[in-house]
């Protein structure tokens, strides 16, 4: 399997730079993804990672909170990034947001 072997310090720094996003919550899944699963990233995950990074902010956090569907090569990194610890406290909106959004929709009428 081409994809299989380890990728070196070089690129990874490359990839974490490039994770650093304008989006907290992009960067809180990101970092939290790469300091567990740095050392067994494979060419193929980096490729669909720097395909995930090629999106804007909002629609990677589209992706990453499955709100919207992947590009079918990238489909298994994306559930290997959701599995995170961060993503569920992250993807469900806080009381306060949840009210915000009802009281919103109210004003709108």
């Amino acid at each position: 399997m081409a994809g299989a072997a380890p990728i070196d310090e070089r690129r990874l720094r490359r990839i974490r730079w490039r994770c650093r996003r304008g989006l907290l919550e992009n960067d809180l899944v990101l970092a939290r993804f790469l300091d567990a699963n740095a050392t067994s990233l494979t060419e193929d995950d980096v490729a669909s990672l720097d395909a995930l990074l090629d999106l804007d902010d909002n629609a990677l956090w589209e992706v990453i909170c499955g709100r919207s569907e992947p590009q079918p090569a990238h489909a298994g990194f994306v559930l290997r990034l959701q599995g995170g610890p961060a993503l569920p406290a992250l993807c469900t909106p806080s009381m306060d947001e949840a009210r915000d959004a009802v009281g919103n929709e109210d004003d709108r009428s």
